[in-house]
């Protein structure tokens, strides 16, 4: 049978208009559709990192970060016996243009940072992190323990820098022991502070809380005989001596680790922001138990690591908190370490 034929017409504007959309309806539809993103995952990836020190494996461990209260608590302390005075008051301005150096305005993230020790025969952990002290932020150092490769029952032994919450806090979270087969070591002049009713009732103000929070901490450890305070020149763990460096509490300490020659201070506090108290050290805190003396100790210990050379592993600089102190032109600088990604025992 034929085809009759159809008589053509030309078609409207309008007409022409919507057959063009459907041609480029039809064509979008053909192709494939992008690809959806991921959900956002939110978490930092976590935070540990690992190199040697001579025979040594050391891991940085975070316990997280907050942000540290720049504008109440920073001070400034004379070169004159005088008591210290908020830096806002004695020198405006300065806290706010020495972060601006860093692009850096408040809050300013400070970390918080712990040092595990696998000396080979013992697995010794230096500092713990808040715990649950300072909330959800601050209490990730066991999370992080885990995923790098430890378990808490592994550490043999912890020695704390000083019994201030941030430190000794993680070794108990919620008052119960986390590390039940450690021994706890802490100096036994910052034990002795801490722990005793009377030095309580006649700190300061801003000293007052803190005493709870460190009898917390430690009341299960010594309920269980596991809390054992040295004296400087007590024997340690080989490799490892406490450096007695008070100020900021009345038994503060530093911890020189050394394997194969190589050397590693952990310092404590000795500095919380180190883009104000570098160029300044004179820069104290408000819960410095003596501000002058951790003045005296922050200078000698720049200048010993600024001529010697040796690693500093900090407990509040951005983490891993590894770096070097240097001198130039008669001012202190920090230099952090080198990121080694596929670190390697020695032979």
């Amino acid at each position: 049978m034929a085809f009759l034929p159809v008589p053509l017409r030309r078609c409207t504007a309008a007409e022409f208009w919507q057959l063009l959309c459907a041609a480029i309806f039809l064509s979008a539809a053909a192709l494939p559709l992008p690809a959806r993103a991921a959900a956002f995952a939110e978490h930092q990836a976590p935070g540990f990192y690992r190199f040697y020190l001579g025979y040594f494996e050391i891991t940085a461990l975070s316990a997280g970060t907050h942000p540290f209260p720049i504008h109440e608590v920073l001070t400034k302390t004379p070169a004159t016996p005088a008591e210290p005075v908020p830096l806002d008051q004695a020198a405006p301005g300065k806290a706010n243009a020495l972060l601006a150096e860093s692009n850096l305005t408040v809050p300013v993230q400070e970390s918080i940072n712990a040092f595990l020790v696998n000396t080979g025969t013992k697995l010794i952990l230096i500092d713990s992190g808040a715990g649950a002290l300072y909330g959800e932020c601050c209490g990730q150092l066991l999370n992080n323990l885990r995923s790098s490769g430890y378990s808490p029952e592994q550490v043999d032994e912890i020695y704390i820098t000083h019994l201030h919450a941030d430190h000794v806090g993680g070794i108990a979270p919620g008052g119960k022991i986390a590390f039940k087969n450690a021994i706890v070591r802490a100096s036994r002049a910052d034990a002795n502070y801490w722990l005793d009713a009377a030095n309580e009732k006649k700190a300061p103000p801003l000293l007052t809380g803190m005493f709870e929070s460190e009898r917390a901490a430690l009341t299960p450890y010594v309920k269980a005989g596991k809390f054992k305070p040295f004296a400087y020149g007590d024997t340690m763990s080989p490799g490892i001596m406490p450096m007695p460096t008070p100020g900021h509490t009345p038994g503060h300490t530093s911890y020189q680790v050394e394997s194969d020659g190589q050397k590693l201070l952990v310092w404590g506090d000795v500095v919380h922001v180190f883009q104000i108290q570098f160029p300044d050290p004179a820069v104290t805190v408000a819960y410095d138990s003596d501000a002058r003396g951790a003045l005296a100790e922050r200078v000698a210990i720049f200048s010993d690591a600024a001529q010697k050379g040796y690693l500093i592993g900090a407990a509040h600089i951005s983490f891993p908190g590894l770096g070097h102190v240097r001198a130039r032109d008669g001012n202190f600088y920090w230099v952090p370490a080198n990121y080694d990604g596929s670190p390697k025992a020695s032979d």
